[in-house]
């Protein structure tokens, strides 16, 4: 089978030698898939790091086949689907967690979140697909799945690699950053469990004015942590616009969703400096991204009048 090019190339890149191996295994894979539950896979969606395709099962079902290089990733995503289960969450029908694959519902007409041209509108809906799908996290439930304390850690061993920065960072970018990922994590009073890669493109219409939520990847933490992946999405090129487009976002969800303000523009600074380094790679790095570090610092000090560097974090 010859498949999308970036999608080799992506899954080769994020998994190396095992990759390589996944990928000559997927044929094997897809018609597994289709012995195992009486489908036919169609063409796959544009593809990323998973194999991801619409399918027919022989009793006409829609559903949606999602083929992934089993480990933990996978099974945080299938333990995510389960907690995070709703009437906004995208339904599991199957699963085979030995070989990577999901079953899910077909959500149709699938229009994703994205293409809406009226960004509030899109804000708020989100909003609300947030607020459903989300609760608070019970004690001992959800130990495997990933934490913002992990997010720290992934910052930490980003300093020790880069002391002095990385591409457009600086150290001392990452010496903040790293400040507030361990003030906020510290001073956390309620842990939710989260969606994990809360953004646009991971909420689809299906129905009228009925919006799903898909592909979680599995985060517990402080809810402000989650939404800022949405913050960074679909941003515009030019910086003042950007921060127009981040000030509204930031107020729309602080107020749908009865959030602290101020911490939700410190986790937005941390997770945007964390998110740039993730995608530096030699000169290139996503620049809204790295756009928003300075954007959220300057929505901090207007609100507070204080300067982010002169934080108490005591």
């Amino acid at each position: 089978m010859k498949f999308q090019e970036h999608f080799v190339k992506t899954v080769k890149h994020y998994f190396g030698r095992e990759g390589e191996e996944w990928l000559l295994r997927l044929p094997r894979l897809i018609n597994h898939c289709e012995e195992r539950w009486q489908l036919r896979m169609l063409a796959p969606y544009s593809l990323s790091i998973n194999y991801v395709a619409p399918a027919v099962k022989l009793t006409g079902e829609k559903l949606v086949v999602k083929c992934c290089i089993p480990g933990k990733e996978f099974l945080n995503e299938l333990e995510a689907l389960r907690l995070l289960k709703g009437e906004r969450m995208g339904a599991v029908i199957d699963w085979d967690d030995q070989n990577g694959i999901i079953l899910l519902e077909k959500l149709e007409p699938g229009l994703c979140l994205a293409e809406l041209e009226d960004d509030e509108e899109a804000c708020r809906i989100s909003a609300s697909v947030f607020k459903n799908i989300t609760r608070r996290l019970s004690p001992g439930e959800a130990r495997g799945l990933p934490s913002t304390h992990d997010r720290e850690k992934s910052l930490r061993e980003i300093i020790r690699n880069h002391p002095e920065g990385t591409g457009p960072i600086t150290g001392q970018m990452l010496k903040q950053a790293l400040k507030l990922y361990t003030y906020l994590n510290g001073s956390t009073r309620e842990r939710w469990i989260l969606h994990g890669d809360f953004h646009p493109y991971n909420i689809l219409l299906t129905g009228q004015d009925d919006w799903k939520a898909i592909d979680p990847k599995g985060l517990t933490g402080e809810r402000e942590a989650d939404l800022i992946q949405f913050i960074l999405n679909k941003l515009p090129e030019d910086k003042e616009k950007a921060y127009g487009v981040i000030r509204t976002r930031s107020g729309i969800f602080a107020e749908e969703l009865n959030l602290d303000k101020q911490r939700l523009l410190l986790w937005g600074y941390a997770h945007a400096v964390l998110s740039t380094s993730w995608t530096v790679d030699g000169r290139n790095y996503d620049k809204k991204f790295f756009n928003g570090i300075d954007i959220f610092r300057k929505l901090y000090e207007e609100i507070t009048g204080n300067y982010l560097e002169n934080l108490s974090l005591d």
